[in-house]
């Protein structure tokens, strides 16, 4: 059984809470022994992937597989060509330099609903959403990047996994992916 869920802000990766004011994944009432493939930070948004099938973990996360993940993240001022360029050749975060990936500002830029907590907001610092597409999932590796060249993220949300996109998903619901839903999400 493969599952795809719209995670909310402030919602954890995991089943069993840590102690914080975030919601774990138990809350959302998943069928008994999936557990989450990968994982979203609970501070960022979108498709997460649960599963019974233990083989899909590598299956789906090895940058070997090549398997794509589509990022938007809105980030603090609008970032160059040439800075979008350095982001898809790789940056070096915490001595290690991403795999090159694919970085290009969103055009037009998407009309996302406001969170709830607000981004933080600036009158004199400007913001925009650029798209992502990364083969690898280093942890909270989008927000290091964005910040390696100098462009912050606010927001981050997952939007596709393989050929597969979270649209019409709403935040906080999930589904079984049927056999055509789960072909996109495997690219078979």
């Amino acid at each position: 059984m493969l599952i795809a869920f719209n995670k909310p802000y402030g919602v954890l990766s995991q089943f069993t809470g840590d102690g914080s004011p975030n919601r774990p994944l138990a809350e959302f009432g998943f069928p008994k022994n999936v557990y989450p493939i990968g994982r979203l930070d609970a501070d960022s948004e979108g498709m997460l992937l649960l599963s019974d099938e233990p083989e899909l973990n590598e299956r789906l996360l090895h940058p070997r597989h090549a398997h794509e993940r589509e990022y938007w993240a809105q980030v603090e001022r609008i970032p160059t060509t040439g800075v979008l360029q350095k982001l898809s050749r790789g940056v070096t975060i915490q001595g290690h330099k991403t795999l090159p990936s694919r970085a290009w500002l969103l055009d037009p830029q998407p009309e996302i609903p406001p969170r709830i907590p607000p981004i933080r907001f600036r009158k004199r610092v400007p913001d925009c959403w650029i798209g992502l597409e990364l083969i690898e999932g280093k942890n909270r590796q989008v927000r290091r990047m964005t910040a390696a060249i100098g462009h912050p993220t606010l927001r981050l949300l997952r939007v596709r996994i393989g050929d597969f996109r979270v649209d019409g998903l709403a935040p906080g619901c999930w589904m079984i992916l049927d056999p055509a839903a789960r072909s996109q999400v495997l690219g078979a």
